[in-house]
């Protein structure tokens, strides 16, 4: 079903997927360490994934997903606002008001429904037992090559696709090549 702003449950479900894995990676701990983007290890069943197993046993992928991604929106927002036009700028974690709501009732729905996140987002969701920077870079491979110009603490998407969705794989590949600290892919959004 599609909704005024152009967004199907399968769409948003997508958007959410990359912006989980992407999330997932940017996390400090695990075993191996991952990119250390954002000082965190909430997903990890040995880190913070143990402590909401016991207190919420349910929804504990849920509730670690949902905080690592909470922790990657706060480093996005910071860096986004040092950006010229910050208000202006699409980045994975910032897509509009609208929809960045939409995303955050989608999240919940899936919460509160309790399906495993592999089986909600398939082949789009990148969050495996073990972290490897070569799988990690094999799944921002399956998405589009974007161009990008390389500013100061950030990388612009030039070449804009029209569609939302493809925005946001555009701006997942934009993550290429890895850097030691978030690369914020951010894009101008039209009409803004």
């Amino acid at each position: 079903m599609e909704t005024s702003d152009g967004l199907s449950n399968e769409q948003l479900d997508l958007i959410l997927a990359v912006q989980l894995t992407v999330a997932w990676a940017g996390e400090s701990g695990g075993d191996p360490p991952r990119l250390g983007w954002w000082e965190s290890d909430l997903v990890d069943a040995d880190a913070a994934g143990d402590l909401f197993s016991r207190l919420i046993p349910r929804t504990q992928k849920w509730a670690g997903l949902e905080a690592v991604r909470a922790a990657a929106i706060r480093i996005d927002d910071r860096r986004r606002a040092a950006l010229a036009t910050p208000d202006r700028s699409r980045t994975l974690f910032h897509l509009g008001f609208r929809t960045d709501e939409r995303l955050r009732d989608r999240l919940l729905f899936h919460k509160r429904h309790n399906a495993a996140p592999a089986t909600i987002f398939g082949k789009e969701f990148g969050i495996s037992d073990n972290h490897s920077l070569p799988a990690f870079e094999a799944y921002l491979k399956q998405f589009p090559e974007a161009q990008t110009k390389v500013i100061p603490g950030a990388r612009e998407v030039t070449t804009i696709s029209k569609h939302l969705t493809e925005q946001v794989t555009q701006l997942a590949s934009a993550l290429l090549p890895i850097s030691k600290e978030y690369p914020l892919p951010f894009l101008i959004a039209e009409g803004s």
